[in-house]
């Protein structure tokens, strides 16, 4: 007795369409799999493993505070200025390492890209995704630092999320974009370290967002993370209330971003498998 063959056709969601939910659900374990494997890759055989993830934004914390705090005498809003900067590396360093991670991840998983199927997008979002502990752990030494100094954290600190969610979706659009290049162009792999770097310097990250002038305040606003760092410190020290109009044009640029980098990231899909 014959069977009738079943075949089963596989195919990425449709160009224009951004992501499915339901797909990305379908495929959550997987992307817990990967988050986590990031996670372990990152710290294995590492003499102090997670140690790492505090001293990169600490270092540079000491740095800022002998340049900035002790020779320049930059204002830190009444704040003492290494509680001030370590606040503002957080998500930044948060946003940094997210970034990177993200714009290389389809060159770093190259082989199961060619071999299997699954939503490309899981890649990107695993990498940001595998930062969170990093943040997470050096959060308890700014909870250590702000008590050393008898800093407490009023109800705005209940406020963190909505500045920590666009810090993830700029490093996600951003992300996705530069992925989605550095298939085709490895040059990217040289371009993001500059980038991050150049970024840093012009977000108040060692500086406060006061010393701008009001006639820049739009163009600085175009910087999503302007108002990711100087929100965040607000929320944990109470420092002068973000402007309205940073954190909104912030915010529409981060939305931007991400649907960019979401569609481009859908057009350039069906290419990954041959070119990578």
């Amino acid at each position: 007795m014959e069977t009738e063959s079943q075949t089963i056709l596989i195919e990425p969601a449709r160009r224009l369409e951004l992501f499915s939910v339901a797909e990305i659900w379908r495929y959550r374990e997987l992307l817990y799999f990967l988050t986590w494997r990031d996670i372990k890759v990152r710290y294995k055989q590492t003499a102090i493993g997670a140690a790492w993830a505090v001293l990169q934004p600490f270092l540079t914390m000491v740095v800022f505070t002998v340049l900035f705090g002790n020779l320049i005498q930059v204002s830190s809003d009444g704040v003492p200025y290494p509680v001030f900067a370590f606040a503002a590396l957080l998500p930044w360093t948060f946003f940094a390492s997210a970034l990177n991670r993200a714009s290389n991840s389809l060159i770093y998983d190259a082989n199961l890209i060619s071999k299997i199927y699954f939503p490309r997008l899981l890649l990107p979002f695993a990498a940001a995704l595998s930062v969170a502990l990093d943040f997470a752990i050096a959060f308890v030494i700014l909870l250590a630092m702000m008590l050393f100094y008898g800093i407490v954290p009023g109800i705005a600190v209940l406020t963190l999320p909505l500045f920590l969610l666009p810090a993830l979706a700029t490093a996600l659009g951003c992300g996705l974009w530069l992925a989605a290049l550095n298939v085709k162009y490895r040059d990217i792999g040289y371009v993001v370290p500059f980038l991050t770097q150049f970024w840093l310097f012009i977000t108040p990250v060692a500086y406060s967002s006061a010393i701008i002038p009001e006639t820049w305040r739009t163009l600085y606003g175009l910087n999503p993370m302007s108002g990711v760092v100087e929100g965040f410190r607000w929320a944990l020290l109470g420092t002068a209330r973000v402007p309205a109009e940073l954190y909104f044009i912030s915010t529409a640029v981060v939305v931007a971003l991400l649907l960019g980098g979401l569609l481009y990231f859908r057009r350039m899909e069906d290419e990954f498998a041959d070119v990578v």
